[in-house]
């Protein structure tokens, strides 16, 4: 573990907050970068961002759930935000990642030797996706599990006949390679603050300009030629494979834990257009699902004190 050397600082906007600590991880040779909000001896619990995305864009939501007694530990995925770029960018090496990210946090209170301390944790969008699928594998790894506008439904598995799904897979895996060699030497484009927070905009209409304009100061970094967002130019969205949207509703009905699903009643760009009763018939044993009306697919951050208080209502005392 070692430290992340400090950026420039974000620019202010109501109630965010810069992490109190930040390090990296070593993630089978990937280095993590690590954010954490609260006291450092509080209980943990882990906060997973979405696909083009960064840790950093819980400033607005990890203090309000720290406000509540809790450690709250979000990293950056490889590619995103402070973390090393890789090579390799898929659903599995993600979800190699974030067991590092467990194995550490664990670590600090008290896991040791195969046995897991459970641990409450929140993701959004793709990274609500990716812990789901992690919970239905290895549940012991968790207390509780909040996912954020990350529950897809749509893409339904084609029924197909097995030599042509393998004729699928090759053509996946070349139209992955052929945009691998095309960008290997890309760099993202740059631009000023405003440029950057007007591109992201597009995308994400209904967050607040200032809000976007902290985003860039957070999750770019300043060069000669302008900023440039710190995400690596070779991913690109969809780029989450072997990997299929409609995988992550079907593994809700068996999660052991208590579950909470939030949705956002408002379709937009970056989300995945997932009516609500189309989730609610998956609802698992513990599970229960609140929709907020007017609120888009970045809930945490249009209604953080809202969405904060479901969260920390739902996983109870820290303990």
């Amino acid at each position: 573990m070692s430290g992340s050397a400090p950026g420039p600082p974000a620019l202010d906007f109501p109630g965010a907050e810069t992490p109190a600590r930040q390090y990296d991880l070593d993630a089978n040779g990937v280095r993590i970068a690590v954010h954490e909000w609260g006291e450092a001896d509080a209980p943990p619990l882990l906060a997973v961002h979405g696909g083009f995305d960064f840790a950093r864009t819980y400033d607005l939501f990890a203090p309000r759930l720290a406000a509540g007694g809790w450690r709250v530990v979000a990293w950056d995925q490889r590619g995103h935000g402070d973390s090393e770029h890789a090579a390799l960018y898929s659903w599995d090496a993600d979800m190699r990642d974030a067991l590092a990210v467990f194995d550490h946090v664990a670590g600090t209170v008290g896991g040791r030797n195969g046995h897991f301390t459970p641990l409450p944790v929140v993701g959004h969008s793709k990274g609500g996706a990716l812990m789901t699928q992690l919970a239905d594998a290895q549940p012991f790894r968790f207390r509780a599990l909040v996912n954020m506008d990350g529950i897809p439904y749509k893409r339904n598995i084609p029924d197909i006949a097995e030599h042509e799904r393998t004729k699928m897979l090759s053509d996946d895996i070349a139209s992955w390679l052929d945009h691998r060699r095309r960008t290997a030497d890309l760099q993202r484009k740059p631009g000023t603050i405003d440029e950057l927070a007007a591109r992201r905009g597009r995308m994400n209409p209904r967050l607040h300009v200032d809000w976007l304009r902290r985003l860039v100061t957070t999750g770019g970094f300043e060069s000669a030629d302008g900023w440039r967002w710190k995400i690596d130019a070779s991913m690109r969205f969809g780029g989450f494979g072997p990997w299929r949207p409609e995988w992550t509703l079907m593994r809700l009905p068996g999660l052991p834990m208590p579950f909470l699903g939030i949705l956002g009643a408002e379709m937009e760009e970056m989300g995945w257009g997932t009516p609500p009763k189309k989730v609610l018939p998956y609802m698992p044993l513990l599970g229960r699902c609140e929709v907020l009306d007017d609120v888009g697919h970045f809930v945490h951050i249009e209604q953080p004190q809202l969405v904060a208080d479901l969260v920390l209502d739902f996983f109870g005392e820290p303990a």
